[in-house]
This record gives structure tokens, C-alpha cells and sequence, in this order.
């Protein structure tokens, strides 16, 4: 989600496309949260790993 998030966001400010650019700052935000929660090793919706 981190890479993605980064991805669309580099995309966003190449083309100059705001929408591409909020959800690549949102996906960074929420993919940054899960990291963070599954580094302290909270279960992150219900499920201790993703596989």
C-alpha cells in the first residue's frame, strides 16, 4: 500500500493530476498506520499477519 500510495503520488505531481496525488498521500497515510500497528504487533483488522 506504501509503494502504491508513492507510486500515485509521484504520478500526480509528474502529470499534474490533484486526485492522483490525494490518494497517493492518503494510501501513504493509511499504509504508514498499518506498518506502524504491525510493527508493535497489534492485529491490524482482526489478523495478527498478512499473508
Amino acid at each position: 500500500m506504501i509503494v502504491l500510495g508513492a507510486i500515485l503520488l509521484i504520478l500526480g505531481l509528474i502529470l499534474n493530476i490533484y486526485l492522483l496525488w490525494v490518494v497517493g498521500v492518503i494510501l501513504l497515510v493509511i499504509g504508514g498506520v498499518f506498518w506502524l500497528l504491525g510493527a508493535i504487533g497489534r492485529p491490524v483488522a482482526g489478523r495478527r499477519s498478512w499473508y
